[in-house]
């Protein structure tokens, strides 16, 4: 009679786990640093919080009758300075973005707000301008390049 084995041989599973090594080490590096993604994408998240927050000041101010050259409307016990109903400025409405946490978040500067986290903060922030005229929005710079 003549048995029939069936399976794996031992060098068979160590090469099996040999590719499975090399594999996960050139995987790997691709994986490990999330954290610039993860920054990237908060950075625009806060640029699209600035457009949802400066379009309720904008629909405020139309509500108001302040889309004029220069106005204000309060919003949540916030007074937001106006120029053709959208915020006049970054500096008196980041308070309506709600940035979480705040140690995350550089806003000392006007109109600009940076990651602190970034491996160069100058080049992770989105930037504010104020609308130029009746007919024109304001305008967000995302930079995400050193986050």
């Amino acid at each position: 009679m003549n048995k029939q084995q069936s399976g794996f041989t031992l060098i068979e599973l160590v090469m099996v786990i040999v590719i499975l090594g090399i594999l996960a080490a050139t995987a790997l590096p691709k994986f490990v640093d999330l954290g610039t993604e993860a920054r990237s994408a908060v950075i625009r998240g806060v640029e699209g919080s600035m457009r949802g927050a400066n379009t309720m000041v904008y629909a405020k101010a139309a509500a108001n009758g302040q889309l004029g050259a220069t106005g204000n409307v309060t919003i949540n016990g916030n007074v937001i300075n106006t120029v053709f109903g959208y915020a006049a400025n970054g500096t008196n409405w980041t308070n309506l973005l709600d940035l979480a946490p705040t140690a995350d978040f550089d806003t000392g500067t006007a109109n600009v707000v940076f990651h602190t986290g970034a491996t160069t903060t100058a080049t992770c922030r989105v930037t504010y301008a104020q609308a130029a005229s009746a007919v024109a929005a304001p305008t967000y710079t995302t930079l995400t390049a050193g986050c």
